[in-house]
């Protein structure tokens, strides 16, 4: 499998962590937090955190704080077909494919849900074909972009598809929730709205570089399922986030990294370039000290994190668009997310 084409997509809206902590001051929620919770609040959207701004799917800041099940069910509704049809698109064309060529559309998200699903909305945006299979994936976190694309590769390597479109889309504004639990206090200064999408196929990328898809793994742990989950409280997602996740996460990929690389005999060194996810600040510093890479291997994950925030699923294929506009240099490449589950994914590229 080759991965053709790649596209993004954000909303228009961009705040600053600064304005995020003056809306929270000026929140009605805001007095009646306690006094840990108002300094989390402060310490994590005043200070250096790895993140400066997000895009967001609100007209102003003040609508993030209207914690209504059927305004938030509304938002979804309204920016996660509009977000993932954009990216499509964009991936469509960096792949110069047709939306008649889609054998196959696959979805993933965690922040809302529709029946029928995101690629009936998406599907008919695109104007695909209505013999295509459309799949929609939930309930995988932040990890999800991964086993969507070891979905698309079963498809194709069992022939039932030539061209695939894979898309992940958040929209982490429509399940922000506040009160005095420092997790979910957290994930509302760190999450941002975003999109996007993979087009991957049996053949190669004739004029562009070409990214082939050698092998993938996966590692789930339903032991550590409560440090990192959603839940719905009074009909409102809000995300449940220990402080051990960041240390979590760097355990599993390392595990995964390492597992990898031993059965095709490969050692870290042999890796050009690294597409990690980026929970956060504190994430890609135990990802580093659990495998012994640099800040320099970091540095997209870090420089998506600062611009967008923690985008949930799409964030992993962000990081692999840079890299791929940067036209950073070929050989093997290693990609991982992890996330709810807790699970972690990664996957062995070979970029000539």
């Amino acid at each position: 499998m080759f991965i053709t084409g790649l596209g993004t997509a954000v909303p228009a809206a961009r705040y600053s962590q600064r304005e995020c902590w003056e809306a929270f001051r000026a929140a009605p929620q805001f007095p009646r937090l306690g006094a840990p919770a108002r300094a989390l609040l402060e310490r994590v959207l005043s200070g250096e955190q790895g993140v400066r701004t997000r895009h967001l799917a609100l007209e102003n800041l003040a609508d993030a704080f209207e914690l209504d099940p059927d305004v938030l069910t509304r938002r979804y509704l309204q920016h996660a077909p509009e977000l993932a049809t954009r990216a499509a698109r964009a991936a469509l064309e960096r792949a110069r494919l047709a939306p008649e060529d889609l054998d196959a559309l696959i979805i993933s998200t965690c922040t809302g849900y529709l029946c029928p699903g995101l690629t009936s909305y998406v599907g008919e945006r695109l104007g695909l074909r209505a013999d295509v299979l459309g799949l929609d994936l939930v309930g995988q976190g932040c990890g999800a972009a991964l086993p969507n694309l070891r979905a698309a590769e079963a498809l194709i390597a069992g022939k039932r598809a030539e061209h695939v479109l894979c898309v992940c889309v958040e929209v982490c504004s429509a399940a922000l929730y506040i009160d005095d639990d420092p997790g979910v206090l957290i994930s509302a200064c760190l999450f941002g709205d975003g999109a996007a999408a993979a087009a991957v196929s049996s053949v190669p990328d004739r004029e562009g570089p070409s990214v082939q898809w050698i092998d993938s793994a996966s590692l789930a742990n339903p032991a550590e399922r409560e440090s990192l989950r959603m839940e719905s409280r009074g009909g409102l997602l809000r995300n449940i986030l220990a402080r051990e996740v960041p240390q979590i996460a760097a355990e599993h990929a390392r595990i995964l990294l390492s597992r990898t690389l031993k059965q095709h005999g490969l050692a870290a060194s042999d890796i050009e370039q690294w597409i990690w996810h980026a929970g956060g600040k504190t994430v890609l510093e135990r990802l580093r000290a659990a495998t012994g890479l640099g800040e320099t291997h970091t540095r997209r994950s870090a420089d998506i994190l600062a611009r967008f925030g923690n985008l949930s699923s799409p964030f992993v294929l962000f990081v692999l668009a840079q890299a791929i506009e940067e036209l950073a240099p070929a050989g093997w490449w290693w990609m991982s997310s992890f996330g709810a589950g807790f699970s972690c994914h990664g996957a062995l590229l070979r970029v000539s």
